[in-house]
């Protein structure tokens, strides 16, 4: 294992001396080159302006005041601008136009919003006044702290609020059981896709393969539907630790392995079940990666492997919502494509509509997609 890249430095002025902290960002985030120091008397269009700029605050003030102007700041981006001119509020031409100025608008949104740095102390301790113990939330995510380093406010609150979900979990009805996700794995929230799962027959009880476990959803309801051995694999060192905690908290462990794996693990097995991020893009925070799939690599990579890893007569399935069809972005003829170049054929495919909430927002630019969308089992095996 290569060792850990240094964190990378942030600095700044104060009272007229220059100072230097560790920088600490999950998505990425490179240290911002200009920072200024901001506290309880920074009006929050000051602040928005500042940010807008690309110039960061470094927090002084009331830790509970900075949540507040963290939030006038949100209300200020999200704000609609004024039509400045006719044609300025033209609608996109297309659904994939639309996620392209939607993805844009989000990572502007993001950044700008990203430019409330909060000081901390070794143990993750905030010096602020009113702050919260956050300490647990950030070695979740961090790890120790032996030094002061700098973050940004809503990168904290994001760890709080990972923290809180994985102390509570997500219950799924198919397990009668929680999972519980850790920081960056992607929590089973959509519950239409466990449930295609949870009715497919299965072409045998005897070894499944879950590529690309997650937080062993799958493989913990493939071992309760009779799967006598389930092996999952992942390669994010937090997926892996979270899928083990959650197979040993259900008692599953004498029936399902977790193993470091690039896609499949070694043999044969007469199931291979496998649910990739269902659309092709490049994913700008950790919780994304479940979610976008740059040039559909994993999609693509479990169809070239799945015949060779297939036992005769076995099944591959394929849990896939066709999103990414609807805003564009992937055709069902270059899918269909791959499954036919893999040397694969289609068994059958069970549908089911989601019911998240957001396909029922109108107001949400890509409603059109969301309200078409559909996700599918596709049962596939080596011709």
């Amino acid at each position: 294992m290569s060792p850990a890249q240094p964190l990378p430095t942030i600095h700044w002025t104060e009272d007229g001396a220059d100072h230097s902290a560790v920088w600490r960002s999950e998505a990425g985030v490179p240290p911002p080159r200009r920072v200024v120091i901001a506290d309880d008397q920074t009006p929050a269009d000051t602040a928005y302006r500042l940010a807008s700029e690309g110039t960061a605050l470094l927090w002084r003030g009331d830790f509970q005041n900075a949540r507040q102007l963290l939030q006038a700041m949100a209300r200020r981006v999200d704000k609609k601008p004024q039509r400045k001119a006719r044609g300025a509020d033209k609608a996109p031409a297309s659904l994939t136009e639309a996620f392209h100025k939607h993805r844009l608008a989000q990572s502007q949104r993001a950044r700008t919003l990203g430019m409330l740095l909060l000081p901390f102390e070794a143990g993750h301790v905030v010096p602020l006044r009113r702050a919260p113990d956050v300490s647990e939330a950030c070695e979740q995510v961090y790890g120790t702290a032996d030094a002061p380093y700098v973050a940004s406010m809503r990168e904290l609150l994001g760890l709080i609020g990972a923290y809180e979900w994985r102390k509570k979990g997500v219950e799924i009805p198919m397990l009668g059981e929680r999972i519980h996700a850790w920081y960056g794995v992607f929590s089973p929230v959509r519950g239409e896709y466990l449930e295609l799962v949870a009715k497919a027959p299965l072409p045998s009880d005897t070894l499944a393969f879950d590529i690309g476990t997650g937080t062993g959803v799958l493989a913990a309801l493939l071992a309760q539907r009779g799967v006598r051995r389930v092996v999952g694999t992942d390669q994010d060192v937090r997926a892996l630790g979270c899928a083990r905690e959650n197979i040993e908290r259900l008692g599953l462990d004498g029936d399902v392995e977790i193993v470091d794996a690039n896609l499949f693990p070694k043999g044969r097995a007469p199931l291979i079940v496998c649910n990739p991020p269902w659309v092709p893009g490049r994913p700008s925070s950790p919780i994304e990666h479940a979610v976008f799939d740059p040039d559909s690599r994993m999609l693509r990579g479990f169809l070239s492997g799945l015949a060779a890893h297939l036992e005769p007569g076995g099944e591959g399935w394929l849990i896939l919502s066709d999103f990414a069809e609807h805003l564009g972005l992937r055709s069902r003829d270059e899918l269909l494509g791959w499954i036919e170049a893999a040397g694969l054929k289609v068994l059958g495919r069970l549908d089911i509509r989601p019911r998240h909430p957001k396909a029922a927002d109108a107001d949400d630019p890509l409603h059109a997609a969301r309200k078409a969308e559909v996700t599918s089992l596709w049962r596939l095996a080596a011709k």
